[in-house]
């Protein structure tokens, strides 16, 4: 991998982090069309540079990390237990899983599941606006939720915001609770991977990574801010519609 390309997709890992569109899939993709070999190397970089997106979240929701916010913080982490603990028993069936047919599909699942839960909560008004008022049982639902993101495909951010928004979150609040939520989840993945290959980056391959890590870090920041802007006018129904476009056009790639 060389600078450009660690450019290329430290944008593209920064816009998809923290949108209900998987990040996952569009790394393949463009690391397909830049020619990049699935290596050891190349996979732990895509892992590292999500720790410039959990960046982004402390850097745009810096307010949130004082004492004031403890018990928000642990409802953050009640979320968290049950992926993590699904995640360390499950880990290498979930790992054997993974292709690209499946990330597909799970696209196009996932785009008609966004598209039927704005019907189902079109007339509903939300029953939490503000992140403080979330209550342990919703956040323990949503963490369940979020259980389907280690199918690959299925989105981290799209599953969290789903459940968020069937136990009665705004979808800015869905929103704002899935970033805070990666915080636990990227940093768990990210640093597993950072410390198993951490000699692999060294030289040259030191300066692709930190020029991936910086460009990510730049685009998740004005991203996050971008999407809390969008979801004031709009919904989720353009999400879902282009997943089952993306997830259409990635099973014809595959095949």
């Amino acid at each position: 991998m060389d600078i450009v390309q660690s450019l290329i997709l430290g944008v593209v890992e920064g816009v998809t982090e923290f949108l209900p569109i998987s990040s996952t899939g569009h790394l393949i993709v463009v690391s397909q069309w830049l020619g990049l070999e699935q290596t050891d190397t190349n996979k732990a970089y895509e892992v590292i540079i999500q720790l410039a997106a959990i960046l982004a979240v402390v850097a745009n929701y810096r307010e949130r990390f004082t004492f004031k916010h403890t018990r928000l913080w642990l409802k953050v982490l009640v979320s968290f237990l049950p992926v993590a603990f699904v995640g360390l028993l499950f880990h290498s069936q979930i790992k054997s899983i993974f292709s690209v047919p499946v990330v597909a599909v799970m696209f196009i699942v996932g785009g008609v599941v966004f598209l039927i839960t704005e019907k189902v909560i079109k007339d509903k008004t939300p029953l939490v606006e503000d992140l403080d008022d979330i209550t342990f049982k919703q956040s323990l639902l949503i963490g369940i939720a979020q259980v389907f993101a280690l199918i690959p495909g299925t989105s981290r951010a799209g599953s969290t915001i789903v459940g968020a928004l069937f136990v009665g979150l705004s979808r800015k609040a869905s929103a704002e609770f899935s970033f805070l939520l990666a915080l636990p989840v990227m940093v768990a993945a990210s640093g597993l991977d950072l410390v198993s290959n951490y000699q692999v980056f060294s030289g040259e391959n030191l300066m692709v990574l930190l020029v991936g890590f910086v460009t990510a870090f730049i685009s998740a920041f004005l991203v996050m801010k971008l999407f809390m802007v969008f979801l004031q006018k709009f919904t989720f129904v353009a999400f879902g519609w282009y997943r089952i476009v993306f997830g259409i056009g990635l099973l014809f790639f595959a095949i």
